[in-house]
């Protein structure tokens, strides 16, 4: 861990709301770096449909954290928590201000918690079996058996985060110890600054829509095709993302284009409204701004001042 003190700026906001050219424009002025925090961007191979910074983008700012696994691969959260920590430490001992960047809530809040994740390696056979039983008897029979095992860790995930929910299930199994119990908080010596950007809902639905269509112009679809063709399939977390699973299916005849399209878009605005719901129940005094009405100079005068304190 660093010194006590060392600066962290952090960007937040729910998808499409802006957060990569403000992380890129603020870390160009303020010699800075940015530290991922995407669930999705995590996967090589996996660019236009996670919206992953571009080759141009990267090459103006250094990003850490993108390309860590392959699309069979997985990366535990205790895994990632372990990464960023070292990522951020070296920006400090290069002298960088590092900026951790992304709209995956539990990565942000588990850092910046110091959350103590247990290293419990996966039990393949116990969690196809609560996969088969939530199949069978559905998700909310899935999570009432959390809810009843480890109520404290189900309060804190949503009933239909099926891999949450039969992770928390397998740490019990194997540990005998609640999940919750495991998950102990021990806040990284950081001061700091974290920046939340918000937008109209409708405005920001409308940003998402026009998003996903750029996607397919830009080669979604071929990408999907690719990962399949690859022998990836829709089993795999990394397939199951949203836009991925949809466009398999258009692939595999199961629907159309623009049926696919359309799912991707509604389940995109359910995902918004479950990102901003997680960042408002988590606010670790994140100051808000509108990303159409962004003060550039005001904002880095704000950052200036705050470094220098």
């Amino acid at each position: 861990m660093p010194s006590l003190g060392k600066p962290l700026v952090v960007i937040l906001g729910a998808t499409a709301v802006g957060k990569t050219p403000l992380a890129i424009s603020l870390a160009e002025a303020l010699n800075g770096e940015v530290v991922s925090a995407d669930s999705r961007q995590i996967y090589a191979q996996m660019n236009i449909g996670t919206a992953k910074p571009s080759a141009a983008e990267q090459a103006r700012i250094r990003h850490h954290l993108l390309d860590v696994v392959q699309p069979d691969q997985t990366l535990p959260m205790a895994a990632y928590l372990q990464m960023a920590y070292a990522a951020i430490n070296q920006l400090h001992n290069d002298g960088k201000l590092p900026f951790l960047v992304g709209g995956t809530g539990q990565y942000i809040t588990a850092l910046l918690e110091g959350w103590s994740v247990p290293e419990v390696p996966p039990d393949e056979d116990y969690r196809t079996e609560l996969e088969q039983f939530a199949k069978q008897a559905g998700t909310e029979a899935l999570y009432a058996r959390l809810t009843t095992a480890d109520p404290d860790a189900a309060e804190k995930i949503h009933p239909n985060n099926v891999r949450r929910v039969i992770r928390a299930l397998e740490v019990l199994k194997q540990t005998g110890i609640r999940f919750s119990e495991l998950q102990r908080k021990t806040p990284p010596p950081y001061r700091v600054y974290t920046i939340g950007l918000d937008l109209d809902r409708e405005a920001l639905y409308a940003r998402a829509d026009q998003r996903i269509d750029h996607m397919i112009t830009a080669g979604f679809v071929d990408e999907v095709q690719g990962l399949l063709n690859q022998g990836y399939t829709t089993k795999l977390p990394s397939m199951s993302g949203i836009g991925y699973l949809q466009l398999a299916a258009y692939l595999a005849g199961k629907s159309s284009l623009k049926q696919a399209v359309s799912d991707t878009k509604h389940l995109t605005h359910d995902f918004i409204r479950r990102q901003i719901t997680w960042f408002r129940g988590h606010d670790h005094a994140i100051l808000w701004h509108n990303s159409a009405a962004l003060h550039m100079p005001s904002l880095l005068e704000d950052l200036h001042r705050w470094l220098a304190g």
